[in-house]
């Protein structure tokens, strides 16, 4: 199904099932849009439930910071002990199955291209779609962010990305090295800490503990500050980034204790831990990389959306060099209620771009 002779053709195709997807097709589907006919979500993972599928079996439904509703189905009476990546798998399955969304799974989205008749190409794995408009809604997950540091291919012992991350037994009698000043980092130190032999903690900058609830202003000033990014053309910094960390009763726990007692960072890797400019060094086993992920866009390139500055701009959720892109779930609209009015305002302008644009006979 590869060849030209088995073009697909649909209004829009929505890349990714995760928040930003789901969102995004069920306010297609509420318009008027008639999946399968005008509209197909492909997603790569295996089955319903995003990134979430992937995390780690320690991080329970209880211990996820902000995860909100999609739209239309309220999710309830999750188990707080829980994996995470249960609770969120049902119930995206049963998102997906309420509202007929129809994602075809697993596709991987290979490049999307300009093609005739105003028409995107999207080049898949399962063959080619030709589409008015693109809701891009691939997140972050797929692609782990790893500074380079001198010595790094030196290091006898294990080196391995949040996006690895077994759980803490898996670190049990180790010395490790967690590097990361997110919310990442301090929940696997703080996991790891009772069942390792000794941790340290490094990261880049001091890091902000936020005292106080996370009120509606704190959000918008948060976002508006990474909105402004991407209408640069710079690429996204998180939410988190540029809120802090909240200082709950664990982190406290893990101050008092000397659990989350930062440290610079490092100078270069040696065989058998990290070092300091001023010689100071610490043995390690493990080195954690608990460092971020970076947006998912490569399959755009031939569409030459980035800018100079190495992100896309974005007016909304649309790319400004290209109206007929939408990308939801990137920069300011990463957190989850971010992707539901994302989602929402995407298909909004979508419909208006369609109306404008008669359709080529």
């Amino acid at each position: 199904m590869n060849n030209i002779e088995a073009v697909e053709t649909v209004d829009v195709v929505v890349i990714g099932a995760g928040q930003a997807g789901l969102s995004s097709a069920y306010h297609l589907r509420r318009t008027g849009f008639e999946p399968g006919r005008d509209f197909v979500v492909l997603d790569h993972s295996p089955g319903p439930g995003g990134a979430w599928q992937f995390r780690w079996p320690s991080l329970t439904y209880g211990k996820v910071h902000g995860m909100h509703s999609l739209p239309g189905m309220e999710l309830t009476d999750a188990d707080p002990a829980r994996p995470s990546s249960e609770v969120i798998a049902e119930y995206f399955d049963t998102y997906e199955r309420t509202f007929d969304l129809r994602v075809r799974r697993p596709v991987d989205v290979r490049a999307v291209r300009e093609g005739p008749d105003r028409r995107l190409l999207v080049e898949t794995s399962a063959g080619t779609w030709a589409t008015r408009a693109l809701i891009n809604a691939t997140g972050t997950w797929d692609r782990p962010f790893v500074p380079r540091y001198p010595g790094q291919e030196t290091f006898r012992g294990r080196q391995l990305h949040t996006a690895q991350y077994p759980g803490p037994q898996a670190f049990a009698g180790q010395r490790v090295v967690v590097v990361g000043g997110g919310a990442s980092g301090t929940q696997h130190l703080l996991e790891i800490a009772p069942h390792a032999s000794a941790t340290t903690w490094v990261t880049r900058r001091p890091p902000v503990f936020r005292e106080g609830p996370f009120t509606e202003d704190v959000g918008r000033a948060a976002v508006a500050l990474v909105e402004e990014r991407v209408r640069q053309g710079l690429p996204p910094k998180s939410v988190v980034s540029v809120t802090g960390l909240p200082l709950n009763d664990a982190v406290r726990q893990g101050l008092a204790d000397g659990v989350l007692d930062r440290r610079p960072m490092f100078e270069r890797i040696t065989p058998d831990g990290v070092e300091w400019s001023d010689g100071q060094r610490v043995e390690a086993d493990v080195i954690l990389w608990a460092t971020g992920f970076r947006a998912v866009i490569d399959h755009l390139a031939p569409l030459h959306l980035r800018e100079p500055g190495g992100g896309i701009r974005v007016e909304g959720t649309r790319a400004v060099a290209d109206p007929r892109v939408h990308l939801v779930g990137y920069g300011p609209s990463a957190s989850t209620i971010g992707a539901n009015r994302a989602g929402r305002a995407a298909v909004r302008d979508i419909r208006r771009l369609l109306a404008e644009e008669p359709v080529a006979a």
